[in-house]
């Protein structure tokens, strides 16, 4: 099973829509985890329809007809693997001991927020994942956003893609 992860999108505020490569990926993957952040409806309306299967919760900067529509943390299980997304996991001291707490029954936490890539384990055995942004790369060197697969109830080949710096605008 293909993985596409995006976070902090901020479209039309940041960018004018997801890069091309990002809607190529959509169309490869078997499931598009979206971690908030999107601002636009139009944007969530035009990946749902694209993506196979969308899951997805809404951001600090997304309101209220997001909300609406969006949970604030979203559970799923993909063949095997117990995944949880959220926005915000808070700073990131302590964050290890703080999502081993709130997700106790979960292998894999995607969140966003920061628009800076993450890839940690934590004591427990939490995989924490932050994808970055595909269109506001902020203080990183580029836009990102990542991929990976699962089988046999195990995430593999995890991998963070980066964009142009003109991507997406």
């Amino acid at each position: 099973m293909r993985v596409l992860v995006l976070s902090d999108t901020h479209v039309p505020q940041r960018a004018r829509g997801l890069p091309e490569r990002v809607w190529s990926e959509v169309a490869a993957a078997d499931v598009v985890v979206h971690a908030g952040d999107w601002v636009s409806v139009d944007l969530l309306d035009r990946l749902d329809a694209a993506a196979s299967r969308l899951v997805a919760v809404y951001g600090n900067n997304d309101g209220p007809e997001l909300r609406e529509r969006l949970p604030e943390v979203a559970r799923i299980e993909l063949d095997g693997v117990r995944l949880a997304v959220v926005h915000e996991t808070g700073p990131t001291r302590g964050r290890e001991r703080r999502c081993d707490q709130w997700f106790p029954d979960t292998d894999v936490l995607v969140f966003g927020h920061s628009h800076i890539p993450w890839d940690t384990t934590t004591p427990a055995g939490l995989r924490l994942l932050n994808p970055g942004s595909p269109t506001d790369r902020r203080r990183q060197p580029a836009c990102t956003f990542l991929t990976a697969t699962v089988r046999d109830a195990r995430l593999h080949d995890v991998e963070l893609h980066e964009l142009p710096r003109k991507a997406g605008r």
